[in-house]
């Protein structure tokens, strides 16, 4: 490896010229540091919750949300209606989007199933 080369003014050292080979190393650890960084701001912000291969499959395939929780979950209609404190008519019409539910259901709905309201919109 070749030496670094310090320009200097007024008796200090302001700029370093380095190999390219150096240079190019410097750069590849430069960018593994700011992939690391990255990295690591991500797993701060992460709130752990995840979203299950079969109910976003489900979702991407048509399915209403709230169907594909419940049916991940293993509630029958009846058992997540009374955990909700609705009739299953009323789920049943929410599941095949007849109708879209109150926010104050949408939300009941969520706390039964474990989940945040945002995973329940269509």
């Amino acid at each position: 490896m070749s030496t670094i080369q310090f320009i200097e003014r007024n008796g200090k050292r302001e700029y370093a010229v380095v190999p390219m080979e150096l240079f190019a190393r410097l750069m590849r650890a430069a960018e593994s540091l700011d992939d690391v960084a990255l990295f690591d701001a991500v797993k701060a912000a992460d709130d752990g919750f995840r979203v299950p291969g079969a109910v976003a499959h489900a979702i991407l395939d048509g399915t209403h949300p709230v169907k594909a929780w419940r049916e991940y979950r293993g509630f029958t209609q009846d058992a997540l209606a009374e955990k909700a404190g609705i009739s299953k008519a009323y789920l049943s019409q929410i599941e095949t989007g007849k109708r879209t539910g109150v926010a104050k259901t949408l939300k009941a709905l969520a706390s039964a199933l474990g989940v945040t309201l945002n995973e329940l919109q269509p």
